[in-house]
């Protein structure tokens, strides 16, 4: 028994349950009595995260992700942490890795510390069933998790995702209005985003009544990988427009491109994800798809702190994405 059953049982807030184990007055006594009779019922001692959301003792939100080298990693934690101390908050970061366990002993060592609510930050941390991602579930039996383009079914679990399966569609489709037919599809991952941007990629080839390549979908491991890839293995693939998951994998098609002699984007036309510092590095600048981690971050710390609260939040809560065009395309 936790203060979640305490609070579904009672039909009130968590934050409600908190206030009435620290007898905030502005509880009325019908609510103290009916939630007091509730935890005696249950023999219900009241834990340090209970008294904390009533007192503010803790004001420390911990973040996961699996490697804040990365850059979009390393952007989502900066917003992260610059929306929390907006509220107030500090917050305790780890990394994860991507191995399963790595994950879960992250998590394990993360909740030993005074948290008030976790947050995980990637799609790494999506799960198709509960017993795949049970970590995550003991975790919510807890305190609050919240996924950032992450998302899982469960209590106390929330999910704030990038929309950016139909971002991917609508950029394919762009091409596809210009007359391209042979777009080469680019991704180092097979996380629940990647996969999200290549549904989005066939879904557009199929609605056009193309079919969907297989050879024109590769998985190099990074953008230099990329390069070596199409210069050397698939040197004779032909293909009129590029679609990376990343910018990191499109500057990486721009070099190859370069190497060629090929004119960007009056031959090929390339199109990048995330809108981060390399898309404006580049030469010619990356036309790219902004899945706007910046509002993604403000949503997901304003619903921690409206939880937290008291307030009621949406389980799940889908951001638009938009593309930005600059000179890799010429539509």
């Amino acid at each position: 028994m936790n203060i979640y059953d305490i609070a579904k049982l009672a039909g009130v807030s968590i934050a409600t349950v908190s206030r009435v184990v620290n007898d905030n007055p502005k509880v009325s006594d019908q609510t103290k009595e009916k939630v007091r009779r509730i935890m005696a019922d249950h023999d219900y001692t009241p834990n340090v995260f209970a008294r904390g959301l009533g007192l503010g003792s803790m004001h420390t939100v911990g973040i996961v992700c699996p490697d804040v080298a990365d850059i979009y990693m390393a952007r989502a934690v900066s917003y992260l942490e610059k929306n929390l101390q907006g509220y107030g908050y500090d917050c305790i970061l780890y990394c994860s890795g991507y191995d399963e366990e790595d994950k879960q002993q992250a998590v394990e060592r993360i909740l030993k510390k005074q948290i008030d609510a976790l947050i995980m930050v990637g799609s790494d941390y999506t799960y198709d069933t509960p017993e795949q991602g049970s970590y995550l579930h003991n975790a919510a039996v807890r305190l609050p998790v919240f996924l950032i383009n992450g998302s899982l079914d469960g209590d106390n679990i929330y999910s704030v995702l990038a929309d950016d399966r139909q971002a991917v569609y609508d950029a394919a489709e762009e091409l596809l209005f210009a007359g391209k037919s042979r777009i080469l599809f680019l991704s180092n991952s097979r996380s629940c985003s990647a996969m999200r941007k290549l549904e989005g990629y066939g879904s557009a080839l199929k609605a056009h009544g193309l079919p969907v390549d297989q050879e024109l979908i590769l998985y190099p491991e990074n953008a230099v990988y990329a390069v070596r890839d199409l210069l050397f293995r698939r040197r004779g693939l032909h293909f009129d427009s590029v679609i990376a998951a990343t910018d990191e994998l499109a500057v990486g098609a721009l070099k190859y491109l370069h190497a060629r002699g090929l004119h960007v984007p009056g031959e090929i036309s390339v199109i990048g994800c995330n809108n981060s510092e390399l898309s404006i590095c580049c030469e010619p600048e990356l036309t790219t798809i902004d899945t706007r981690v910046e509002v993604l971050c403000r949503t997901t710390i304003d619903s921690v702190m409206a939880l937290l609260g008291g307030n009621t939040v949406k389980r799940r809560q889908l951001v638009k994405c938009h593309l930005v065009r600059r000179s890799t395309t010429d539509f």
